[in-house]
């Protein structure tokens, strides 16, 4: 102990977080031990050079950009249609595909004390739980195609127990519990805007997911892109757990990526307005990019075509299919991390929890969509919104549990009649 204690010294002064040794020298001894295993097992230099490049990071320029050109449905012939369609339930049907679902999110932002998947929402003709939804669409397309879709789970650090007990409570919802597998998202140190590691109020160094971008390499370390590759697996759906009108498995968006041979594609729905807060799928100096809506210059946002449609109109909504070659390749790379200052709670040298009032410190993630730069190609196909696109993110307002549920119960009512 008194040897690690010395590592942990010398590291936290050759880094200059001389703030964690006075903590140290305060806390009950079992704490003291497992915060010195953390600060041992910690990149300081990794996370420190990550804090510098992207702290001091110069304003995103926004230049060379051209629009993506979307497949509309509602364009393609009788022929063409039926083409992809067939190709893509072929693909189901031949138990070569696969959904994973993005779950590491709690249920803050609705008010709620939990992990966002296990929040109920009260749709038609009965309430059910984020997880239940999708475990019922699952269960309509096995029943369809006589298959079982085999089902991954990220979760975090944080909710991952909270996960696993829920699914065991309520028997997996009826979903072959041997097709279910969960794995943990990563982590990352969050810094102060000084650079300083947070410790949170169980004397932990204070940490957070680290974007959803981080699912290729969770994937790739918890051995889930090896079951893809032993159940031969040639198609994975990755959507976010909150858009209840989320279609698990579409057979025209997988055909048409099959046809068309490429190893990734989306699915879009056009933007309401310039201003939505949603992620433009285009091109940048000849790569697939999707520029964040904050980033994307007034002129360039508000451009329209002859048709009176928004050229950078096509929103990027999570509904993303990758090939099992694109995991295998994405599992070893690393994407490009992004800085957003938030608020979070802690603990000051002097032992002292403090509540912050003010956004104080440095949160590191990626976004799944940077890994389209790998990719040469893509295909878009655009949804739309009263169809494909029922977000849950926000308490009240836009993006609500009250506007999600207004959307999904008109499309279930606008499909049986």
């Amino acid at each position: 102990m008194n040897t690690k204690y010395e590592e942990a010294i010398k590291k936290l002064e050759k880094y200059n977080q001389k703030h964690v040794i006075n903590i140290l020298e305060t806390i009950e001894e079992n704490k003291k031990e497992n915060l010195i295993n953390q600060i041992l097992d910690l990149n300081f230099e990794s996370i420190i050079n990550l804090y510098e490049e992207l702290s001091n990071k110069k304003e995103i320029k926004i230049d060379n950009i051209e629009p993506i050109k979307a497949i509309k449905k509602e364009q393609l012939d009788d022929k063409e249609l039926n083409k992809y369609i067939k190709l893509g339930e072929d693909i189901i049907k031949s138990n070569k595909f696969a959904l994973a679902t993005m779950s590491g999110g709690q249920g803050t932002r609705l008010g709620f004390n939990g992990p966002k998947g296990t929040f109920k929402v009260n749709i038609e003709p009965k309430p059910k739980y984020l997880f239940e939804i999708l475990a019922d669409s699952l269960k309509e397309i096995n029943k369809k195609y006589n298959v079982t879709i085999p089902w991954y789970i990220m979760t975090s650090e944080e909710n991952n127990d909270s996960i696993e007990d829920f699914f065991n409570k309520n028997n997996y919802f009826d979903y072959d519990k041997s097709y279910v597998k969960f794995f943990k998202q990563g982590n990352l140190p969050l810094l102060s805007k000084e650079g300083k590691i947070l410790i949170d109020e169980n004397y932990n160094i204070k940490q957070a997911a680290d974007g959803n971008g981080g699912i290729f390499s969770s994937m790739y370390k918890n051995g889930i892109i090896d079951d893809i590759k032993n159940r031969d697996i040639k198609w994975v759906f990755i959507g976010s757990i909150d858009n209840i009108l989320l279609k698990v498995a579409d057979p025209l968006l997988i055909g048409i990526s099959e046809s068309k041979g490429i190893q990734i594609a989306t699915k879009s729905i056009p933007k309401n307005s310039p201003q939505e807060k949603v992620g433009a799928i285009c091109k940048q100096n000849g790569s697939i990019k999707v520029i964040e809506y904050s980033e994307m210059p007034k002129e360039i946002a508000e451009a329209r075509d002859e048709n009176n449609e928004l050229i950078y109109g096509e929103s990027h909504i999570m509904c993303n299919l990758f090939s099992s070659e694109a995991l295998q390749k994405l599992g070893k790379e690393k994407l490009p991390y992004h800085i957003a200052f938030k608020k979070y709670n802690y603990i000051d040298e002097n032992g002292k929890f403090v509540v912050a009032e003010n956004p104080n410190a440095y949160k590191f993630e990626s976004f799944i969509f940077d890994s389209f730069t790998y990719f040469n190609d893509i295909a878009v196909l655009r949804g739309k919104r009263e169809e494909d696109f029922a977000p849950i993110k926000n308490k009240e307002g836009v993006d609500s549990p009250s506007t999600a549920v207004e959307l999904y119960n008109n499309y279930k009512k606008s499909i049986i009649n």
